[in-house]
């Protein structure tokens, strides 16, 4: 019998609800339990300060044998206030031993105050018990203590004053009963609590998936804004560059085309950013069609291999995107190199291969800076999809990147 207290009996008449408080499952719960913990740490006290105060004002009316009878009720009185007042000291083994004298110094004075208020605390002592005592075996056992030594108290003082009317020694066993009342109550009390923990369970939960899904949604965007307005960004730069150089030779058509060059990759990076916000709103996006604008745009061989199946808004996406990383890339790394952009329909996925040759023109200065974030970008988006994506040297001293995709 090491553990007798139930763990959180005073701390749920004391405390507050729970922190969480925009449920409304936790607010209902919260609700009842402040209820409960009313009813217990308010009505039973009171009760009992009652009797014991309507048995003081009428003493000695209908007391036997006041002499026994008056010390068996001060000590009554005084484990009824101890055990049933919020002491944050008695705990353990000291409310155990509280209790037991409560329950039995009740027992003993009910045949003595029968007639008084004062009956109502042997019952007190068994509802108290069974509201306290973790254990149920040991309020039980308790319970059926006060009962016998009720019973058995009875039986004495009608020998001791048979002139007296006494209770049926029977009735007197009926003081154990409402331990069945505390331990019930106890139960209610658990489930409660139990509920109102699941609650704030359940809304620590959706704030961590709110959490989760609100930094998923900040890495979709950031690719967005990466792919969408690095790529255009980049591209523009470089053709500005070229037509600075370009006009530096003298070469004035020349650099005006690349000037006309920019001008149009910024107009297609409105159109760009348009279907981004559309692919992010779930609207379909066309695939074979976007990339051959923009290999059109960039000046690169564009083919499709096998019939062209319907493709997944998100994987439509992601193969456009790394399609833009890839040839903004080639477009940095290898200036003047050959480039093709190939679109193959295989079964139940789609391949995009982007390959370009070696370098046939020299490296000039890089406008858009290489972070990486490209590259790491892309291979994000293939895994979240469930694919691979490879990036390689080619054999012919080139380089190759090829997205596979589930449709």
């Amino acid at each position: 019998m090491e553990e007798v207290l139930h763990p959180d009996y005073s701390a749920c008449r004391r405390t507050s609800g729970p922190v969480g408080r925009t449920l409304v499952d936790v607010t209902r719960f919260e609700t009842t339990a402040v209820e409960s913990r009313f009813r217990e740490g308010l009505v039973l006290p009171f009760l009992v300060l009652v009797s014991i105060a309507v048995t003081v004002v009428r003493w000695p009316g209908g007391v036997v044998l006041p002499a026994v009878a008056l010390p068996l009720f001060v000590l009554v009185s005084i484990t009824a206030v101890g055990v049933l007042l919020p002491w944050r000291w008695l705990t353990g083994r000291r409310l155990l031993v509280a209790m037991t004298a409560y329950m039995l110094l009740g027992a003993l004075l009910l045949p003595l105050a029968h007639a008084t208020t004062a009956v109502l605390l042997p019952y007190s002592a068994a509802a108290t018990a069974g509201g306290v005592l973790v254990s149920r075996k040991a309020a039980t056992w308790l319970a059926a203590a006060g009962a016998l030594v009720a019973a058995c108290a009875t039986l004495v003082v009608g020998h001791l004053a048979p002139a007296t009317p006494q209770w049926p020694w029977w009735i007197a066993l009926t003081v154990g009963l409402p331990v069945y009342g505390g331990i019930a109550n106890r139960a209610r009390l658990d489930a409660l609590r139990n509920a109102r923990r699941a609650a704030e369970e359940a809304l620590r939960a959706s704030e961590s998936e709110a959490r989760e899904a609100a930094l998923l949604e900040r890495g979709r965007i950031a690719r967005e804004i990466h792919d969408v307005l690095g790529h255009s960004l980049s591209g523009i730069a470089l053709q500005l560059d070229m037509a600075d150089a370009l006009r530096g030779n003298g070469c004035d058509e020349e650099a005006a085309a690349a000037v006309r060059r920019a001008r149009a990759l910024a107009v297609d990076s409105i159109s760009e950013t348009r279907r981004a916000v559309h692919a992010l709103r779930e609207s379909t996006l066309p695939l074979p069609e976007t990339l051959g604008r923009l290999a059109e745009h960039n000046a690169v061989d564009f083919a499709i291999d096998g019939e062209v199946a319907p493709v997944g808004v998100e994987a439509a996406h992601t193969v456009v995107r790394v399609a833009q990383e890839a040839l903004t890339n080639t477009a940095k790394h290898a200036p003047g190199a050959p480039r093709t952009l190939r679109l193959a329909f295989v079964d139940d996925r789609v391949t995009l291969t982007v390959h370009n040759g070696p370098a046939t023109a020299e490296r000039g200065g890089e406008p858009a800076g290489g972070t990486g974030v490209g590259l790491v970008g892309m291979r994000e988006r293939a895994a979240l999809l469930g694919g691979t994506l490879k990036a390689e040297p080619a054999q012919d001293g080139g380089w190759t990147v090829e997205l596979e995709l589930p449709r």
